[in-house]
């Protein structure tokens, strides 16, 4: 028997309308929603747009194309009662071959291996529009393991958030909200990674908090950059990656109105 599933899963409809916060958590405003947030949620499209982002920075690896077969070993043929693997002029001892001392690799890794993932230009902006909608639902959002509490998605707020430049401030804005202790579910998360890697620059893994999409850059990135598991990001450099880490949909997001505005203009 084969089982099939729908692509994606409807959960449940996004309201029209969204309210607008100030930095001190109080409603200001109630405005109309992009209808981005309607965008049907679309899983295996997220990952498959994910993959290939990934993939594009991987560095193609290879061995010298030579390696193991500069020697002047030539095989002595047959009728002298030994294995016709190249041996060393001069000598009974064997090269070139996977198995001999020196000798070549059997399968060695190749540049010209296909490591890199590639993605339709409409199946990329779908998935984008469908990763924003995402941030929408409730039942994403939580699926990820963030605390929200009851406060209303998406969540959006005034446009001084942008201009920021103090991480302590950063702090006391998501505290007001409430979104505080997804910070803090982050930070006590942190482990020192297994393995090698440790020595490579990247000895943590560090759980995804809350991302901040904004308009413009005016202090908010330098002020909250050092907040555990917290990323920035202009509208314009949004991407799949950002919204849904690892693949997975429905990251903690907070949107300036600049940038609800921009994306209104760019989606429709």
């Amino acid at each position: 028997m084969v089982i099939t599933r729908a692509p994606y899963l409807k959960i449940e409809e996004v309201k029209d309308t969204a309210p607008v916060y100030n930095l001190k958590g109080e409603k200001i405003a109630e405005i109309p929603l992009p209808k981005v947030f309607n965008t049907p949620v679309r899983e295996d499209l997220i990952r498959k747009v994910f993959l290939a982002l990934r993939t594009s920075r991987l560095q193609p690896k290879g061995t010298d194309p030579l390696a193991g077969k500069r020697t002047t070993a030539e095989s002595w043929g047959v009728g002298y009662g030994v294995a016709r693997v190249p041996r060393i002029k001069g000598s009974t001892r064997a090269a070139f071959v996977p198995m001999a001392v020196g000798g070549r690799r059997a399968h060695p890794p190749v540049t010209t291996k296909r490591i890199r993932e590639r993605v339709n230009r409409k199946e990329k902006r779908l998935a984008l529009m469908s990763a924003i909608a995402a941030t929408a639902h409730r039942f994403y959002v939580e699926k990820r393991g963030h605390l929200i509490g009851d406060i209303t998605l998406p969540i959006i707020v005034e446009d001084k958030l942008q201009s920021l430049k103090r991480t302590q401030e950063v702090r006391e804005f998501l505290k007001t909200l409430g979104l505080w202790r997804d910070v803090e579910r982050a930070r006590k998360r942190r482990r020192i990674r297994a393995g090698k890697g440790k020595m490579r620059g990247r000895r943590y893994k560090i759980p995804k908090s809350v991302l901040i999409v904004v308009g413009k850059n005016e202090g908010i990135v330098e002020a909250a950059r050092n907040l555990v598991g917290v990323d920035i990001s202009t509208i314009d450099k949004l991407n799949v990656e950002a919204l849904a880490p690892g693949g997975h949909a429905g990251r903690l997001t907070i949107w300036s109105l600049s940038a609800i505005e921009e994306m209104r203009r760019k989606f429709g």
